[in-house]
């Protein structure tokens, strides 16, 4: 088969979360995957149960029963109520798995999506679908896939599997489904059950003009959706074009362990939009909503632009690990500043970081533990005063170092002291003459000097002053000392 006739064949697929209200809040919990948990709906009538999760089941607790009753079969169950804040985040995560698939994607309903797989070679289909149901539990989402040659029979499919379903034969799928896969309308159900059809394939063997005829035109779609012969396009919706996650907690948050959770999951997914829309992001955005009605908002600015999730979270959880708020946290938003990915090509002789995330992560650490002011590239300062350097961020880019300037020698080069050694210096008059340090000591035996450097005066805390000489010990070394407030110094000898 050539390759455009393996990518001309209509398929259509969907991704489907089941429980999708229940799993939208459990992503969010470190424990959600083992801890026993019910979803309560208390929009209608009679508060019940409608999701629970497997060790909840295995714990007795049945759907449809009260809350009461489900605690007293399950005394450590957790009962959540519908989040609207969770499900959209969850619905943005199962978008953005969707998308990856292909371009042409519809937002069926709450944890419910129908993509077009038109343009892919078919043979990837099945493997693409089982990726995307990975990354969905990566995401916190279980989720199962259905792939036939209409989004009905894909539907089907998804809600019929635990996993990956391909619908090969539709005829042999259909006719052993429960007629309510096909979703008949609740006054159909008895007439239905006193005829005998109790699977698709058992409606489908009676003849559609009959079925209209009795049944009118409820009946009439019935079958057809029972046969498989429903199609529609797909309303399709697209990426998004803003990169935030926004999240509402239950209950205040004190620690750091669950508040990191939920930002790497909000990560993970924010990256995978990123990569849908070929995009790097340059800056974080975060704010922290507290119980005090307060807000903690800080702003990152990225060394290189990147989508990596790992690189984001690493970034992130270096600010906030040693943060400490004045009250817990009751939400949170976080936001993306989205770039063109970098491309560049440097010089013969230019050098770049090798990893300069990783190079920008350590640096914050240690700014952490020394201090902001305390880390960086030393910049010389634009004074006399001698070793006076300002620290500046380091360039992402080293650039080729300068050709050095051609200087006539004036005299032997001072190897200087750092710091300087501390030194006692006998006077004559104004002129040392004999110098003792814990290395260094003897009778000087020549002096040239002083020369007298001063400045910054109108800085009262940077104003400095020294006197240096150059002096000749009776070992025969050349030495320079020097004077300021502080006392005397040896500052270096002369090779």
């Amino acid at each position: 088969m050539s390759s455009a006739e393996d990518t001309s064949r209509t398929a259509f697929a969907v991704l489907r979360v089941p429980d999708f209200a229940l799993h939208s809040l459990l992503r969010t919990r470190p424990q959600g995957r083992t801890g026993a948990f019910a979803l309560l709906d208390g929009a209608r009538r009679k508060a019940c149960i409608t999701a629970l999760s497997p060790a909840a089941r295995s714990a007795g607790v049945d759907l449809g029963c009260t809350a009461p009753l489900a605690i007293a079969r399950c005394p450590h169950l957790v009962i959540l109520v519908p989040d609207a804040s969770s499900e959209a985040e969850a619905s943005a995560a199962l978008l953005s798995v969707a998308f990856t698939l292909s371009p042409a994607v519809e937002d069926t309903g709450p944890g419910l999506c129908t993509i077009d797989l038109a343009g892919r070679p078919v043979g990837q289909h099945a493997s693409a679908l089982h990726e995307a149901v990975r990354r969905l539990a990566d995401l916190g989402l279980p989720a199962t896939a259905g792939l036939a040659a209409t989004p009905l029979l894909a539907l089907y499919a998804a809600r019929e599997t635990a996993s990956v379903k391909v619908v090969e034969s539709p005829r042999a799928f259909l006719d052993r489904l429960p007629i309510t896969a096909a979703e008949p309308a609740p006054e159909l159900l008895p007439v239905l059950a006193g005829w005998g059809v109790r699977t698709l394939g058992d409606l489908t063997v009676l003849p559609k003009v009959e079925v209209a005829r009795r049944l009118g035109p409820p009946g009439l779609e019935l079958w057809e959706r029972a046969a498989g012969q429903t199609c529609r396009p797909i309303r399709r919706t697209y990426p998004a074009l803003t990169f935030t996650a926004s999240l509402d907690f239950e209950h205040e948050i004190e620690t750091l362990e669950p508040l990191v959770f939920v930002l790497r999951r909000c990560l993970d997914r924010l990256a995978a939009d990123l990569s849908v829309a070929g995009l790097s992001a340059t800056d974080l955005n975060l704010e922290l909503r507290l119980s005090d009605e307060s807000r903690h908002r800080h702003h990152l600015r990225l060394p290189e632009p990147t989508g990596q999730a790992d690189i984001l979270f690493r970034t992130l959880f270096t600010h906030i690990e040693s943060l400490h708020t004045a009250s817990p946290v009751i939400g949170f938003s976080l936001g993306l500043t989205p770039a063109r990915t970098l491309v560049r090509q440097q010089g013969l002789f230019e050098t770049g970081l090798r990893d300069p995330h990783g190079f920008a992560e350590t640096l914050a650490r240690t700014s952490a533990i020394v201090g902001a002011d305390r880390t960086g590239t030393p910049r010389p300062d634009d004074t006399h005063r001698p070793d006076s350097i300002t620290l500046e961020p380091p360039a992402a880019v080293v650039p080729p170092p300068r050709p050095e300037a051609v200087r006539v020698p004036l005299g032997p080069p001072l190897r200087r002291f750092r710091p300087p050694r501390p030194a006692k210096v006998e006077l004559t008059g104004d002129a040392p003459v004999y110098v003792w340090t814990e290395t260094v000591q003897g009778a000087v035996t020549a002096a040239s000097g002083p020369w007298v450097g001063s400045g910054d005066w109108w800085r009262p805390d940077l104003t400095w002053q020294r006197e240096e000489w150059d002096v000749t010990l009776d070992d025969g070394g050349l030495y320079r000392i020097m004077e300021t407030a502080e006392g005397w110094f040896l500052e270096g000898v002369y090779d």
